[in-house]
């Protein structure tokens, strides 16, 4: 039987498993808590984990390995990466004040070269490959790849094939154009997907090869594949040429995996990780797709992606205090207390000592560690003091600071990445309530004890004793939950009705919040009450779901789902899509009688829409067919659809505005025994 290695990097944890492909059913699996410093490690761990708990002969077994990651998402959310030039052609430097382009840019060279084309595809006007040229060895100092975007190349592509071919061939460099990742008018948006792509082609190269290297050290002579945004797979090959496509690849793999082992139709899928939570829409067995391209990091790409509501809310976010004093729980991640004491028994006698004192202090239950190596960074004289006494491990706060009063140094260390802080958290109430037996429950008993007895106002403890606050803090991530699989419901609900809904607004969200609160026996003082019902079924996964999804299906009245291998599910989707790809080629009227088709070779004229739209389709089939091969599918079938636009005109006469062909190629992924033999 032919095995499948799915692997997913998650902002926690890495997962790992092996899917049996003839059965359709998760053989082995394992964890491994994510090294972000250095990725490579934790999914080398992960790989060898699961083939430890599977099959002796498991790695001669496997036909594919296909990863899901957050690579790209985390890179774009913290604006990390590699230096890129970008190359407008045609454009003005006004182009830089739309879509976030000049944020997405930075500090970042700029390099605005005449040229660029009409709506219609006409010349606007000559391509200056000269000046191009001159800028290149200024270009190839300051930046590791360059981004090309031409105004209307969707329309005809010339001078960005031009620029590109000049580029590689006086560089070397990774060069990325607009059109090659968007069809879609909006020049500025399009010239930012090109950048963003262009500073993660290092980022996304140095991870698939350390996952080569693993598997080869391994023995494991398997294709590699990596999920796109849309959960649909990609040979690691072209995820090098469009690393931007990756965006939102984990939440997608979730879906994908979601659909794979509950075998729900309709129905919405909720993630819930240790730092978020990622809810989507399944209709008829496929996820919705965000029909305005992925949103990361406060900016709209033209990348098609599932359409995911993700919040920063988990099974290890932080427990705070609102503005108006209220329990909130998100969206910063913190390490639990009870994870932290299992692996470092020092934290436990400092809690217990705190615990002891007749007073609380505002650190108590409050520890900070480093997180990853500082590396080229420089610091503060106050962060440098900071990040010396954390040399030998965790440290709580109160330590920490020896005196300081201000946290602002350790703020900047974290807001780095260079440090992480622990808390009490939604696990470690988990584990006071019984509902979770993973780590030290000893810990978060006295992380609850130390949370319950802070004081929001003078005199006024938090909660009576800590059971009380591990029951507040779970009801309120229960409730945070039911919200969020509301909204995107609602969201759902306005997009099929063509709505364009605000969002929720205060006295809607008081509704829900009374709606989704813990259930009592019916009290005759109450003048009203409130119930809310979510008509599809709920699909929980993510390694808390079963910690938390029961109660959050009963308060929504709706049928829950877990399927085995919840905590999995990721790595599960990882391995048990398919390919998809597609091509888009429209058709134009320049004017009356002429019908033209605007492809990756340039425009090409007709006198006969029939004769235009039939040689459309076959270019756009052939293309989708190509980009669907080379993707890594095998067995491939091309789907071709064709909208034509009109408008009326005097009240009868139609006249023809455009033409859209598309043709979308789908296949499963060639296994290694197919490559072998084809």
């Amino acid at each position: 039987m032919t095995l499948l290695l799915g692997i997913d990097t998650g902002g926690t944890y890495t997962d790992s498993v092996l899917f049996e492909e003839e059965s359709r059913a998760v053989v082995a699996s394992a964890k491994s808590l994510t090294t972000k410093h250095d990725l490579s490690l934790c999914v080398g761990d992960a790989i060898d984990r699961a083939l430890a708990a599977g099959p002796s002969d498991a790695a001669r077994r496997i036909g594919l390995v296909s990863l899901s990651t957050t690579l790209a998402t985390n890179a774009i959310v913290e604006q990390h990466g590699f230096p890129v030039g970008l190359v407008l052609i045609g454009q003005s430097r006004a182009a830089l004040d739309r879509a976030g382009l000049a944020h997405a840019l930075g500090s970042d060279p700029l390099l605005l070269v005449a040229g660029g084309h009409e709506a219609d595809g006409r010349e606007r006007a000559p391509f200056d490959e000269d000046a191009l040229r001159e800028a290149l060895p200024t270009l190839r100092e300051k930046a590791a790849a360059l981004a090309v975007s031409s105004y209307f190349a969707v329309r005809n592509p010339d001078h960005e094939r031009r620029a590109r071919d000049l580029i590689r061939r006086e560089t070397g460099m990774p060069v990325t154009c607009g059109h090659e990742l968007a069809n879609a008018l909006d020049a500025p948006r399009r010239a930012l997907t090109a950048l963003l792509n262009a500073r993660l082609i290092p980022l996304l190269q140095q991870l698939i090869l350390a996952v080569r290297d693993h598997l080869a050290r391994r023995g494991i002579e398997a294709p590699l594949m990596v999920v796109k945004g849309d959960g649909s797979l990609i040979a690691a090959e072209t995820a090098l040429m469009r690393p931007v496509e990756t965006i939102l690849s984990g939440p997608a793999a979730s879906v994908v995996g979601a659909r794979a082992l509950a075998g729900e139709e309709d129905c919405l899928v909720s993630d819930i990780g240790g730092t978020t939570t990622d809810i989507a829409v399944l209709v008829g067995g496929r996820p919705v797709m965000d029909p305005d391209g992925a949103s990361v990091g406060g900016f709209r790409t033209m990348v098609e992606a599932v359409a995911v509501r993700t919040l920063g809310l988990g099974g290890d976010s932080e427990i705070r205090l609102d503005g108006e004093k209220r329990l909130t729980v998100g969206p910063r991640r913190v390490v639990p207390l009870s994870l932290l004491a299992r692996d470092w028994p020092k934290a436990l006698d400092a809690l217990t000592e705190q615990a002891t004192r007749a007073w609380p202090k505002v650190t108590d239950g409050r520890f900070a560690m480093r997180l990853r190596p500082l590396g080229a960074g420089k610091l503060s004289r106050n962060e440098t003091v900071l990040w010396e006494r954390l040399e030998h491990g965790p440290l709580s706060l109160e330590a920490l600071f020896a005196g300081r009063s201000s946290e602002q140094p350790l703020q900047r260390l974290v807001d780095r990445g260079l440090v992480i802080l622990s808390g009490f958290t939604p696990s470690d109430a988990a584990h006071v309530l019984g509902l979770q037996n993973d780590w030290n429950a000893e810990a978060a008993s006295l992380g609850a004890t130390l949370c319950a007895r802070s004081e929001p106002r003078p005199g006024q403890p938090l909660a009576a004793d800590g059971t009380t606050l591990a029951r507040m803090v779970h009801d309120r991530l229960v409730r945070q939950s039911g919200e969020a699989i509301l909204e995107t419901a609602l969201a759902e609900e306005d997009r099929r009705h063509g709505h364009a809904r605000p969002g929720i607004g205060a006295g809607t969200r008081r509704f829900l919040d009374v709606a989704l609160a813990e259930r009592h026996q019916p009290d005759d003082t109450e003048l009203v009450t409130f119930s809310v019902t979510l008509n599809r079924p709920l699909i929980g996964i993510g390694a808390p779901a079963a910690t938390y999804y029961p109660e959050i299906a009963a308060r929504l009245n709706t049928r829950l789902a877990v399927p085995p291998n919840a905590d999995v599910c990721n790595a599960v989707g990882a391995v048990a899509g398919g390919v998809s790809q597609s091509e888009t080629i429209l058709i134009t009227s320049p004017e009356e009688g002429r019908y033209r088709l605007h492809t990756e070779r340039g425009p090409e004229d007709f006198l006969d829409l029939s004769e235009a739209a039939a040689r459309a389709e076959r270019l756009a089939r052939d293309a989708a067919h190509r980009k669907a091969r080379e993707a890594g599918a095998g067995e491939i079938r091309v789907e071709v659809t064709r909208a034509d636009r009109t408008a009326t005109v005097a009240g009868s006469f139609e006249v023809f505005i455009e033409s859209e062909i598309r043709a979308s190629a789908y296949g499963r992924p060639k296994l290694a025994g197919a490559f072998a033999a084809g």
